[in-house]
């Protein structure tokens, strides 16, 4: 089932008016689901769609609330999100961050008190329009298991980087397990196995079965330790910024999932290359990539955020494709 991208913003956009959404307000957040699944990250766009209005009519997102400015120090400012609607709040900080490394060459906004961003990519898709080298993350509520230990008690802390890129921004978008729960969601709903193992089963055996994992809870860090012990560091380094929450303060029931804490950086690369010669150098390391012989089964080697474009342009064409299922749900709503 594919649904034409505008059908499914406008779909959204009734309701978030219905919900209280000012009309500019309703458009932005309704077109930042839509294009999160016109990107092909369907866990995070449509499909959450229906637990973001539960959060708000249970009152966990105040749709009024605007994020502010609370402290500056020269290139770095903390923001307040008042538990206002994640992605709006993201967009902000982001452009915020734009701003600052505009006038100083890098920005960085620390953003606390918030709620879930949704597609963290977004805001890395974001900066590399505005010719910014973006990265950013948030924290989460307690949903991975630090390593050696089979209980919950670390976020898979979605980490984001993107350069900017005439014929392609480079992004990569990855939370700190191997698979993220929504797509571990995804998977079970199709009835597919994961690709390679994503996690231990309730008898602690590593394991493809993504409903397994979910019903355990424990999804594998990505590069075991490593992933782990970066998923710690993220959230240190996100609460002292931002003087935030951090994971482990955070409601553990996905629909109080708020407070959190999210970093954005920015570096202008026009200031940092005056003289030109970044697409060109950006092309070279692009073409050296796609040089590489493939593997086994493999067609070709893709760039982080290659596949994201061709996905795109193939959604734009042909509709966005839709569980009709959840299609149902939100028109009910």
């Amino acid at each position: 089932m594919r649904i034409s991208f505008d059908v499914i913003r406008d779909e959204l956009r009734r309701i978030l008016l219905q919900e209280g959404f000012t009309p500019a307000r309703a458009e932005r957040c309704a077109t930042l689901f839509a294009e999160t699944s016109l990107d092909g990250v369907y866990s995070h766009g449509l499909n959450r769609f229906p637990r973001f209005v539960t959060m708000i009519r249970q009152g966990t997102i105040d749709v009024a609330a605007e994020p502010v400015c609370v402290e500056a120090f020269g290139v770095l400012e903390r923001w307040d999100g008042r538990r206002g609607p994640g992605n709006l709040n993201a967009e902000i900080a982001m452009a915020r961050t734009i701003e600052l490394a505009r006038t100083h060459g890098m920005g960085c906004v620390a953003l606390r008190n918030t709620n879930h961003w949704m597609r963290g990519g977004t805001y890395g898709w974001q900066a590399a329009r505005a010719g910014m080298i973006g990265i950013c993350w948030t924290n989460t509520n307690q949903n991975l298991p630090p390593w050696g230990s089979r209980e919950p008690r670390i976020g898979n802390n979605p980490l984001i980087m993107a350069v900017p890129r005439a014929a392609g921004a480079v992004v990569l978008d990855m939370a700190l397990s191997q698979f993220s729960y929504g797509a571990l969601a995804s998977y079970r709903r199709q009835g597919r196995r994961l690709s390679v193992p994503g996690g231990y089963d309730a008898e602690g055996r590593l394991t493809d079965d993504p409903g397994a994992i979910e019903e355990a809870g424990r999804p594998l860090p990505i590069g075991y330790w490593k992933g782990s012990g970066l998923s710690i560091l993220l959230d240190m380094i996100g609460a002292l910024l931002a003087a935030g929450q951090p994971t482990h303060r955070i409601p553990n029931d996905p629909l109080q999932e708020a407070g959190l804490t999210q970093v954005f950086l920015a570096f202008d690369v026009s200031r940092l290359f005056p003289d030109g010669g970044v697409d060109a150098l950006l092309d070279e390391i692009v073409a050296h990539l796609h040089a590489s012989a493939p593997a086994e089964g493999v067609d070709r080697v893709y760039y982080p955020g290659e596949r994201t474009l061709l996905t795109r342009r193939e959604n734009r064409e042909r509709g966005i494709p839709v569980d009709p299922d959840i299609w149902a749900a939100v028109q009910a709503l």
